[in-house]
């Protein structure tokens, strides 16, 4: 169970930071308006607080396995959100990521 809530955590802040990134990119880049851009910045706030929510208390091993979130999340949400086409070195990067994630929030240690 502790490994679901971890997962659901890091995907929880892939969301918050990816997204508030993006609101911040649309607000500013694409002339959106002022309210995207504090838009996002509240969501780059959440995202700060979601990982004091993992249950380890390294933060050191929480924000290096997260950055392999952000990497594979990043792309997904460009596939979902912006049509961006991900090629097979996009693809096996993110996967390399992942399994980075894999090996430093849950391999067995002592």
């Amino acid at each position: 169970m502790t490994v679901l809530r971890s997962i659901a955590l890091f995907l929880l802040a892939a969301l918050a930071e990816i997204g508030g990134a993006w609101l911040v990119w649309q607000g500013w880049r694409e002339h959106r308006g002022p309210w995207w851009i504090v838009a996002g910045v509240a969501a780059l706030g959440a995202y700060g607080f979601v990982a004091t929510l993992q249950p380890s208390p390294d933060f050191g091993r929480i924000l290096a396995a997260y950055g392999g979130v952000f990497v594979a999340g990043s792309l997904a949400w460009g596939v979902v959100v912006d049509g961006f086409r991900p090629d097979r070195w996009d693809i096996a990067g993110a996967l390399v990521c992942l399994a980075g994630v894999a090996l430093i929030m849950y391999a067995p240690r002592s």
